[in-house]
């Protein structure tokens, strides 16, 4: 089963992602994969990471660092892909893809990751997608914000519809949509 996890930052969706998947792994008896998305680029970052390292110690939990190109890590001979993955996050992903080390911006970004989540999902097919809600902010960003915000909406509702179940975490509240 595939699940798409949306909220806010810091609202529980890693913890509630967390559960699900150990609990989708021993229903299944399968070995449980933490993709870790994230490229830190500050000390927020770091501590981020840290806190989100220490969170999963001891779950059993295998975790696969990638930053780009996300099912590059299915090739991988340590990695089986018919293993449960929690793939965390779909927003630092698609900030990877999309904002370049060279300072460049991949505009269609957007595309290309929608199309990768998309296959990654389809090879193990029990995969638990989180991603941040970020749509609700009335103020107006640069160019490069919104064609993220735009981007990431794309994403969204690309897993959504594509995923067997859809919820929410909102302050705690879990909220199932499909």
């Amino acid at each position: 089963m595939n699940v798409f996890i949306s909220g806010g930052c810091k609202n529980g969706k890693s913890m509630f992602a967390q559960h699900m998947t150990r609990d989708m792994a021993e229903e299944a008896g399968k070995k449980m994969y933490y993709v870790a998305t994230m490229i830190p680029t500050d000390d927020e970052d770091r501590a981020r990471i840290l806190r989100h390292i220490d969170e999963r110690d001891g779950w059993g939990y295998e975790t696969i660092e990638i930053g780009r190109n996300i099912c590059d890590c299915l090739d991988r001979e340590d990695v089986d892909p018919k293993g449960v993955f929690l793939l965390d996050s779909v927003t630092a992903l698609l900030s990877n893809e999309m904002f370049l080390p060279d300072g460049t911006c991949n505009f269609q970004a957007g595309e290309k990751v929608a199309k990768e989540l998309l296959e990654f999902g389809r090879k193990t097919g029990n995969t638990v997608f989180v991603s941040d809600y970020i749509y609700s902010d009335a103020r107006l960003f640069d160019q490069y914000t919104e064609n993220y915000r735009e981007a990431l909406a794309y994403v969204d509702r690309t897993l959504a519809k594509a995923c067997d179940q859809v919820v929410e975490v909102a302050y705690g509240n879990i909220h199932y949509y499909k």
